[in-house]
């Protein structure tokens, strides 16, 4: 398969699969990177459908970048990676993968995708943080007062919570599958049935997958997924 290096805005991408006028912007998680589009990419251009995955910030090419993973710098190359694939290609669909679905409801609502995909997606970004609060003994006061608090998951952030408080997602129009683990710690099974119900999205639920989506069978639970649903 034909892969493609490029940078857009200087972040560094990678274009897979043969020419097209059918795009997959491809979206990765925490502690993922462009290349773990691959298998993802294989699919695709399976059915005659290009992808374009790029590394987050603090993330694959980027890792050593004074350039903070937040909702803010994931926004604004969200943007330019958008404004680059709907200059060049004609149909445009979404996959993002856990934060990078959370970056993607915050940056995409207003673009014209033909379909999304979201795989273990973080929908509520106040319930995951409050989670933190409770598993790692962190008050919201000891929070205002400190800025910001290290944990074994992520730093947590007052700026970030606050922009999380005072920006829920409402809005979401775009055609939308769901893949989710009944055992994913990270959003409750009741967060992902609200967004559901609210958006419309298609759900499926793998009863004994985790957030990770990394045991063998999980990785031919999404592969099936995917399979189906490009």
């Amino acid at each position: 398969m034909k892969v493609q290096s490029v940078k857009i805005d200087n972040i560094p991408v990678l274009i897979w699969g043969e020419k097209s006028d059918n795009l997959y912007i491809h979206v990765h998680g925490k502690m993922s990177s462009k290349e773990y589009a691959e298998d993802f990419a294989k699919i695709a251009n399976s059915k005659g459908i290009q992808t374009l995955s790029f590394d987050l910030p603090e993330h694959g090419e980027r890792k050593d970048n004074d350039y903070r993973c937040d909702i803010w710098n994931g926004m604004r190359d969200l943007s330019a990676i958008a404004d680059y694939a709907f200059s060049y290609w004609k149909n445009i669909s979404l996959f993002a993968c856990s934060l990078g679905a959370y970056f993607s409801l915050n940056t995409y609502a207003d673009r014209k995708f033909t379909k999304c995909l979201f795989q273990s997606p973080v929908l509520d970004m106040e319930y995951l943080i409050k989670q933190m609060f409770i598993w790692f003994d962190v008050t919201e006061e000891r929070l205002c007062i400190e800025k910001e608090i290290p944990t074994p998951i992520d730093t947590l952030r007052w700026d970030y919570y606050q922009y999380v408080k005072e920006h829920p997602i409402e809005k979401w129009n775009i055609p939308t599958l769901i893949l989710y683990g009944a055992k994913d710690n990270l959003q409750s099974v009741d967060v992902i049935q609200k967004f559901v119900k609210a958006h419309d999205c298609k759900l499926t639920i793998s009863q004994d997958s985790e957030h990770p989506f990394i045991e063998n069978e999980d990785i031919k639970i999404v592969r099936a997924w995917l399979e189906e649903n490009i």
